[in-house]
C-alpha cells in the first residue's frame, strides 16, 4: 500500500518559504520518492502571503498538490495561517517558527516549536530561517536525510545567489541538530494510518 505525505508551508513573502518547499521536494526526489509541488504567493514579492503544498509519496501520487487535508504544516509566520488551519486533521504535525509565529495551535496536533528566525539571525541572516525550519522538520520526521537536503539546496539556489549556499547549509544543519530525532516519523509503520 502506498503512503502519501501532504505538507503545507506558510509564511510571508521574503521568508524563503518557496525555496524551502523546493529544497524539500528535490531532496525527496533524490531519495527516490514521488513528488508534486504547488507554490502560491500574493501579488507582492515581500510582505504578501506565500504558501506551498508538497505531496511526497513512496509510489506514484494519486493526490493533486491541492489537498483538503494535510499530514504536516511548516509555519514561518502566523499572518496567513488561518486558511490552512482547517486542512490539519487531529494528529497532524505542525513545525512552527516560534520566533515569529503567534497564533493558537490546537492541542490535537503534534506541535514542535523551532526558533528558526532567531537561529538564522545568530548564523548571520534571518532570511535563512526557512532552511532552519526544514532542517528541523527533516530530523523530526525522517522524511529526507540531511545530506539530501544539502544536495537539493545546492541544486535549487540560482547561480546569482551562490554566495548564500554556505549560509543555507549551516542553517539546514542548525535546524537538524536542534530538533528531536524521529519524534514524528514520516515513514514508520505507526504513521501508516
Amino acid at each position: 500500500m502506498s503512503l502519501e505525505r501532504e505538507i503545507l508551508f506558510t509564511g510571508i513573502g521574503g521568508q524563503g518559504v518557496q525555496l524551502a518547499a523546493q529544497v524539500l521536494a528535490r531532496a525527496a526526489m533524490l531519495e527516490s520518492r514521488d513528488v508534486m509541488l504547488l507554490g502560491t504567493y500574493g501579488g507582492t514579492m515581500r510582505g504578501g502571503n506565500t504558501d506551498a503544498t508538497l505531496v511526497v509519496a513512496d509510489a506514484p501520487i494519486s493526490s493533486p498538490p491541492i489537498v483538503s487535508r494535510a499530514w504536516a504544516l511548516l509555519a514561518m509566520h502566523h499572518q496567513f495561517f488561518a486558511p490552512l488551519r482547517g486542512k490539519l486533521r487531529p494528529g497532524s504535525l505542525v513545525v512552527a517558527n516560534s520566533t515569529l509565529f503567534d497564533a493558537p495551535l490546537d492541542t490535537a496536533w503534534r506541535v514542535f516549536e523551532v526558533p528558526a528566525t532567531a537561529r538564522a539571525t545568530e548564523l548571520g541572516s534571518p532570511v535563512v530561517g526557512a532552511m532552519v525550519l526544514i532542517g528541523a522538520f527533516a530530523r523530526i520526521t525522517g522524511l529526507v536525510s540531511l545530506a539530501s537536503l544539502e544536495h537539493a539546496m545546492r541544486d535549487c539556489v540560482p547561480s546569482y545567489r551562490r554566495q548564500h549556499v554556505e549560509l543555507n547549509e549551516r542553517a539546514l544543519r542548525a535546524g537538524f541538530e536542534q530538533a528531536p530525532d524521529a519524534a514524528a516519523p514520516a515513514w514508520g509503520a505507526e504513521q501508516a494510518a
